[in-house]
């Protein structure tokens, strides 16, 4: 596990899937989170090919794949911090765990790591090593907020990585947010569409008060990692480094899943959920902790596709 952030650590910022962080349109975000982690005490460092756009990165897994190697070779950097998701993150594996300088530098010298979605891929290789990574934060999404500040639920997340505690009792947001339409420039200062929480933690099935270890991730990248369903090689690659967790590592586990900006429905949610059940995952694991989805006929979708595809706790 690596130890917590200090004031004046230098952490690195990587682009392992999408390389929408150098372009253009950017600019005004990538500029907005150097000034937030300079708020936060932190020195920002973005790596060589973290800027190269999506055209570069997305023709060079090796790059993306150098970035993360140099960010854990380089012992004056003490967190790292992913740029965004992506779709193909599964296309750096090679290159890191081929690589016997990583594997070593990632066991003796671990440190912080944070992102989500298409993340999911980088955090199962983690879990692999025996590294503690944070399926957390990442740059464009959250330390980019275009508001005069963090959303204040982000700050606190963050928080977590000064104060690195043992255990968390994870809450809930009071406050859930609409996604904004437009990016650009003509957004900084401009909050987002905010409401009340009137649910909070809703408990499904089950007692309601479950303690343990987490694992998981994106639920659409989880799904592709077991059936190559988007990449046809993807499964191959899963399959030929361990990449995702088994039966085993599974079991006791609290499950987390979220799902991606793609907002499956019902039909496509059942689809995911019985490939994780015919795994044998859902049946493992001691509990779910399901994300909520904003739009309300979304999330009655998600909730009654979770009902009818497990008894777990929910």
């Amino acid at each position: 596990k690596a130890k917590r952030l200090k004031v004046g650590d230098k952490v690195a910022i990587v682009s392992l899937s999408s390389g929408v962080l150098g372009e253009p349109f950017a600019k005004h975000q990538v500029e907005l989170a150097k000034k937030r982690l300079e708020m936060l005490g932190l020195v920002p460092v973005f790596m060589p090919n973290a800027l190269k756009g999506l055209k570069v990165l997305e023709e060079n897994p090796q790059a993306r794949a150098q970035d993360l190697k140099d960010a854990f070779a380089d012992d004056s950097i003490k967190g790292i911090f992913c740029a965004i998701g992506g779709i193909d993150t599964y296309r750096l594996s090679p290159y890191l765990l081929e690589d016997a300088e990583f594997l070593e530098n990632v066991l003796r010298k671990p440190k912080l790591f944070t992102g989500f979605s298409d993340t999911t891929n980088n955090h199962f290789l983690f879990y692999k090593l025996g590294k503690v990574s944070y399926y957390g934060p990442n740059i464009l999404n959250d330390i980019a907020e275009l508001d005069t500040e963090m959303i204040p639920y982000t700050r606190q997340t963050i928080q977590y990585y000064f104060d690195n505690p043992e255990t968390i009792t994870i809450e809930s947001s009071p406050i859930w947010y609409e996604e904004r339409t437009d990016f650009s420039s003509n957004s900084i200062g401009v909050p987002r569409i905010s409401h009340e929480e009137t649910r909070g933690y809703e408990v499904l099935q089950g007692s309601g008060v479950v303690e343990g270890r987490l694992l998981g991730g994106c639920i659409e990248s989880s799904f592709d990692m077991i059936t190559g369903d988007r990449f046809p090689d993807q499964k191959d690659v899963v399959k030929k480094y361990d990449l995702f967790p088994t039966l085993k590592e599974w079991k006791g586990k609290i499950l987390f899943l979220e799902t991606s900006e793609e907002c499956p429905d019902k039909k496509q949610m059942l689809k995911y959920l019985k490939v994780l059940k015919e795994e044998g995952i859902l049946d493992a694991v001691s509990a779910i902790l399901v994300g909520k989805p904003q739009n309300e006929i979304h999330y009655e979708e998600i909730k009654e596709a979770y009902l009818e595809s497990t008894d777990t706790p929910i």
